[in-house]
């Protein structure tokens, strides 16, 4: 869980840029979360979509997330985007460190140029060479927050990660939790997860989305407000080190989490709760 702050300059290679949600039910989806956040909607025409439509997220009039129907055969969820300086040379490199390639590059007139792929730990992974002049918004109501990677493999996924994108590591969680933090020089990117060895074989690794709750309101009424729009409270609102949060799921079933940052409480750091929201 990163503290998110506005981005103002060019995004650094390895730092999330982007958020998007592969869903069984686009419309019912962009309901949910325009109640919840307050997000508008800008839809556009896309041919690589199962619908031919990409819906894109507004807050405030700027781009938080984009939204699409997945197709039949597709899995549904919240993904990342990790920004890289060149698609072509990311792809050479994600093969060299033990990494499979998925699609691309690809060009995407005016959005720059894309790859997926799957790191060596398993889990997908989009890497993003955006425009020049990107911004992706954070830090405030309804925008991204921060991201864990939730993994079985966390010695593979951090020299991969590390490795291509020049992070460093270090053990932020309790003796009994496997929570690392990968930081660009002292600033924390992403944070690495190692789930409880139980899941293995029932849950996949995974990328964890955390989008700000508005203080105003708080992680409870915001998840209570995600219970009678029709989605779930995969684990209950509860206090860590970087605020209180909540895992929820909207009605198509896709995992996210909420965080109040203005309510941080010294219980020790890593909760197995957030990072492995299916264990038992």
């Amino acid at each position: 869980m990163s503290v998110g702050a506005p981005a103002l300059w060019r995004i650094p290679a390895g730092t999330p840029c982007w958020v998007e949600l592969a869903t069984a039910d686009e419309t019912s989806a962009r309901q949910f979360y325009r109640e919840l956040f307050g997000w508008d909607f800008h839809v556009k025409r896309d041919p690589a979509t199962a619908n031919r439509r990409y819906a894109i997220a507004l807050h405030d009039d700027l781009q938080v997330a984009g939204l699409y129907q997945a197709a039949r055969d597709q899995p549904t969820g919240w993904s990342v985007h990790l920004a890289v300086n060149s698609t072509a040379t990311t792809a050479e490199w994600v093969e060299h460190l033990g990494g499979a390639l998925t699609l691309g590059p690809v060009e995407i007139p005016g959005r720059g140029s894309i790859l997926h792929a799957v790191d060596p730990s398993g889990a997908p992974v989009v890497f993003w060479q955006p425009p020049q002049d990107w911004y992706f918004p954070e830090g405030r109501p309804g925008t991204f927050s921060g991201t864990d990677l939730n993994t079985h493999d966390g010695a593979g996924a951090d020299n991969f990660y590390c490795r291509l994108f020049g992070f460093s590591s270090r053990q932020i969680g309790r003796d009994d939790i496997d929570y690392a933090e990968w930081r660009l020089g002292r600033d924390p990117v992403i944070y690495r997860y190692v789930m409880d060895p139980r899941s293995q074989g029932t849950v996949p690794p995974h990328w964890m989305i955390y989008f700000h709750a508005d203080p105003a309101r708080g992680a409870d009424a915001l998840a209570g407000h995600a219970l009678m729009l029709g989605g779930s409270v995969v684990t209950e609102p509860f206090d860590t080190p970087y605020g209180r949060t909540a895992v929820l799921a909207d009605p198509g079933g896709s995992v996210f989490s909420i965080i109040d940052h203005s309510r941080p409480v010294d219980t020790g750091v890593g909760r197995a709760e957030v990072d492995d929201p299916y264990d038992d």
